[in-house]
């Protein structure tokens, strides 16, 4: 049996040799003559001068392969009560249709389309033909805010926009158009033309000589054959946000993800052609680029489209519904949907009403996995459950276990080992590599594998000072941890959540992992906030779970002593505040930055990303129980 380990040294020894062999799995209009391009480095691209279409090989060749009648999107809306399912015939000729019409009306190879629709099976389709005739996609988070989408617009320069003319939350209806007609007020740059998705829930009045109807427009056109592209072709722009408020617009390259999500699907995920995987987030992140559109079509799977919630579409067993209805293989998701499940069903009674038996596996990413939550999942789902670390830059998984070549074994804590083509390095602060155990900067010796981001959109010098300058001949991941003797990484917190009090650095994810472990809290966040005599002081932030009866004073002096014992003294954690939800953005991240400010008194914007505005009110509020916050 070829094992990990084996695998592992192979990619690092030889990812010449390595990358070329997972290259055959994709189809080639012109295979490239090799896969590593280091001519301008620490700037690298892979197979640059292959010819590849990722349209092509996402939905055509399994037609062509005899598989057009084998489901590729299956779509469920608890939040408008619909089912759909679409084969890989009808999606091919959905995709050609869509983007034939774009063509005709001028978009072409390297034109950006600006795609901001809700999570439905046009959103995909829109992002397919757009790569069917090489135009570059960029998606933006349905109903994301005006000025952030201007900001978006004015980067991109896109020639056109595809909007959804609404998005669906429970009890309510987001008007997406009206936001669009904001957003084109407020940019610099125009679009020729907008396609707007009209939607039974809510039909929204079409700007004449602008905007064109999604159907109306498609009206004898002629379908798009797939336009092979370069190797080194962007596939898509994907902004993430940047410490300056001006977003990140991270590239894609198209032969680079292409390869790399194909073989992730079999090496890390062990799924199979004709299998149905559910990655339960959103077009606008990177995840639902990787593993809602891209990787499960590539490899010829089932990929299901949720437009729901993990908890009130209705109730807190939608996700095992979906699981039983539609024989789910692998769910991936974010650990703040399983909080939420935990928080109002902590016995999981909900589980048993469901029959999960084509469940073979639970992945986490997007949020550090607190082991509690882990082990809920773990006892009550009774399947292995990942927690995998990567990014936007990236594209998929630094860190995972791998289930399709080798499971290893599950060290809570840790998304496991260093996945093939990542040469993980922790760092001190002078660049140095670190003894196994210690904390420090976690960083990525170039070149990064293929598929991850070369550059930013327009933006080279950025990349590198973001990126590349810190540390010179690594990636800098912007994450502290470490790496324990067996070679598992362990993420505790972004490089600025590692907290100085009084001159020992403390990982603030190592106490909120204690915090996690009490039986009364369904999830939380430390954050390390300025004091006068120690420099920092870390403050937890708690939420109960559902049936969990405590008042903040009885509760608190468990957690302080909870961290006292299992992290120390050194931590000097004394304070932590009851609240009923923590800020987070649309994805389920914390934003721990900005409560920072607001425990310090300082001035902050509102995130444009965040879910809920009011909960800063509620955060402020808390913190002056204790002195903190301002008046």
């Amino acid at each position: 049996m070829t094992t990990y380990a084996d695998i592992y040294k192979a990619s690092l020894a030889d990812p010449e040799a390595f990358w070329m062999k997972a290259a055959a799995a994709i189809d080639w209009e012109r295979r490239p003559s090799k896969a590593l391009f280091a001519e301008n480095a620490p700037l690298y691209e892979w197979f640059s001068d292959g010819r590849v279409n990722g349209c092509w090989n996402a939905v055509d060749r399994h037609v062509e392969a005899g598989h057009g009648d084998r489901l590729a999107i299956i779509y469920d809306s608890p939040v408008t009560h619909t089912k759909r399912e679409i084969t890989y015939r009808e999606l091919q000729t959905r995709v050609a249709a869509l983007a034939g019409a774009l063509r005709a009306k001028g978009v072409g190879k390297g034109d950006r389309v600006i795609v901001y629709m809700p999570m439905v099976p046009e959103a995909l389709e829109a992002m397919l033909a757009c790569a069917r005739i090489g135009a570059i996609h960029s998606v933006v988070f349905g109903g994301f805010a005006a000025h952030e989408l201007a900001v978006r617009i004015d980067d991109a320069t896109p020639k056109a926009i595809i909007a959804g003319s609404c998005g669906i939350e429970p009890g309510r209806i987001v008007h997406y158009k009206p936001l669009l007609d904001e957003a084109i007020e407020l940019a610099e740059h125009a679009p020729d033309f907008c396609v707007i998705f009209q939607r039974e829930q809510e039909t929204a009045a079409l700007t004449p000589g602008r905007d064109l109807d999604w159907y109306g427009f498609q009206h004898g056109t002629e379908p798009a054959d797939c336009v092979p592209v370069e190797g080194n072709h962007p596939a898509y722009i994907l902004y993430t946000s940047g410490t300056t408020g001006q977003p990140k617009g991270v590239l894609r390259p198209t032969g680079g993800h292409l390869v790399a999500l194909d073989w992730t699907m079999s090496a890390i995920y062990d799924m199979a052609p004709g299998e149905v995987f559910w990655a339960a987030s959103d077009v606008g992140w990177v995840v639902g680029h990787s593993y809602i559109c891209y990787a499960p079509l590539i490899h010829g799977c089932t990929t299901v489209v949720y437009e729901g919630k993990p908890v009130g579409t209705p109730d807190a067993g939608a996700f095992w519904r979906v699981i039983e209805d539609h024989r789910v293989k692998v769910l991936f998701t974010a650990p703040t949907a399983f909080r939420a499940i935990k928080r109002d069903d902590p016995a999981g009674a909900e589980i048993g009403k469901y029959d999960l038996s084509s469940l073979k596996g639970l992945y986490l990413a997007g949020e550090r996995a607190d082991p509690d939550t882990i082990r809920w999942a773990e006892t009550h789902l009774n399947v292995p459950v990942i927690d995998h670390w990567w990014q936007t830059e990236t594209g998929y998984a630094i860190a995972a276990n791998p289930m399709g070549i080798e499971p290893l074994p599950v060290k809570i804590g840790s998304p496991s080992v260093a996945m093939p083509g990542y040469d993980v390095q922790i760092l001190d602060e002078g660049g140095h590599p670190v003894p196994p155990g210690t904390l420090g900067a976690i960083a990525v010796k170039l070149p990064l594998p293929p598929g991850t981001l070369p550059s930013l959109w327009n933006a080279e010098d950025r990349f590198r000072k973001s990126y590349l300058d810190q540390f010179p001949g690594y990636y800098e991941t912007g994450d502290a941890g470490y790496v324990d003797e067996d070679g598992y990484l362990y993420i505790m917190a972004r490089t600025d959540d590692v907290i100085n009090v009084a001159g020992h650095r403390l990982s603030t994810g190592g106490m909120e992992e204690v915090l996690a472990g009490h039986p009364d809290i369904a999830e939380c966040a430390v954050v390390g906030v300025t004091d006068e005599l120690k420099g920092q002081l870390p403050v937890g932030f708690v939420c109960l779970n559902n049936g969990a009866d405590r008042s903040e004073d009885d509760l608190v002096p468990e957690l302080v002593t909870l961290v006292r014992q299992q992290i120390g003294p050194v931590a000097a954690f004394k304070h932590a505040v009851l609240v009923d939800r923590l800020p987070k953005t649309r994805s389920g991240k914390i934003l721990r930055a900005t409560m920072v400010k607001i425990a310090d008194g300082a001035e902050y914007k509102i995130p444009a990303t965040i879910d809920d505005p009011a909960i800063l009110d509620e955060i402020r509020t808390a913190l002056q129980r204790i002195g903190y916050g301002g008046d």
